[in-house]
């Protein structure tokens, strides 16, 4: 069977598809809500959020369109698959994440210097709507965060479980603009500096999810290995295969951000025939694909053993 006909694989496929599908059009009902909400609320916060909102649209798309690709069947050009564009949509979700990092703590900063040395000028008061704008996308950021790492877990999809995180990244970007304009209804503009520092606390935060999410696609792109607790629990399983004598030089190739390969050389009785072996090859490579859901691709070298006594 090959993987475009694969049930599992065009399910997880569906579901990825669908839960950013989802996401997409909340950013765009974000964007739109808290840009009217910052016109209309007087809020300059609010409608920098909602610009950031529209810039969230980018590693959707980057998941809908790469979700189509890396799940696609090995070819000529790419004869272990497609698997690792994965791995960079990861990257690429990542690296936006350390822009937009950048960007808040950057403009809390200028902020922060124009509260201390700049000359003090009396803005518009935001009002209820603005708070309303900003509580909301906390919320419906964080349903967001929740869905789709459910479904990138389920999908053993890293980029959706990356996106997911970029949502909560978004959730916690919001969460000073709630602060700064609840503050200000509440207490004045005397307790506007709570903007900026609370904006510098979420960049740190968000540089630190970059870190965790950007970290593990350089072990897939640099083709590290599995470890040495996944290659033992291989051996392990190999080993309790009836005709199997042993086994080593057994090696993991990253194929995707979570998927691998497996390059193994077993014993056999050296006196086995040819379509014997062949058939255990192939009940190796069974047994490892179907207790392993990381292995997608196994590679049996098959070496005389010991001669068995009848």
């Amino acid at each position: 069977m090959t993987i475009e006909n694969d049930p599992d694989v065009q399910a997880n496929a569906a579901i990825i598809q669908r839960v950013t599908w989802i996401g997409f059009f909340s950013n765009i009902l974000l964007a739109i809500t808290k840009f009217l909400a910052g016109v209309f609320g007087h809020s300059q916060v609010l409608i920098a959020d909602a610009v950031h909102s529209m810039s969230d649209l980018a590693t959707d798309v980057a998941v809908l369109v790469g979700s189509r690709y890396w799940d696609q069947p090995a070819d000529n050009e790419h004869q272990y698959g497609h698997a690792k564009l994965e791995t960079l949509i990861t990257l690429l979700i990542g690296a936006a994440l350390v822009v937009v990092g950048f960007e808040l703590i950057s403009n809390a900063i200028m902020s922060l210097y124009d509260m201390i040395f700049g000359a003090h000028e009396t803005a518009a008061i935001p009002n209820g709507w603005a708070l309303s704008a900003a509580i909301f996308s906390i919320l419906l950021k964080e349903w967001l965060f929740h869905i789709t790492a459910a479904a990138g877990k389920k999908a053993h999809s890293t980029a959706t479980v990356a996106n997911a995180w970029h949502h909560r990244s978004d959730a916690l970007s919001s969460i000073p603009a709630a602060l700064a304009v609840g503050a200000t209804l509440v207490l004045g503009e005397k307790f506007a500096f709570l903007d900026p520092i609370g904006t510098i606390v979420v960049g740190l935060m968000i540089f630190y999810t970059a870190f965790l999410i950007i970290r593990p696609t350089f072990n897939s792109l640099l083709d590290a290995s599995g470890g040495v607790d996944l290659t033992n629990r291989i051996n392990d399983e190999v080993l309790s295969i009836k005709g199997v004598q042993g086994v080593h030089k057994t090696r993991t190739r990253p194929l995707g951000a979570s998927l691998y390969g497996v390059d193994l050389h077993v014993q056999v009785d050296p006196n086995m025939n040819v379509r014997d072996a062949h058939y255990l090859s192939h009940q190796i490579q069974d047994e490892l694909r179907s207790k392993f859901a990381e292995i997608v691709d196994t590679t049996v070298h098959v070496e005389p053993g010991e001669e068995t006594k009848s």
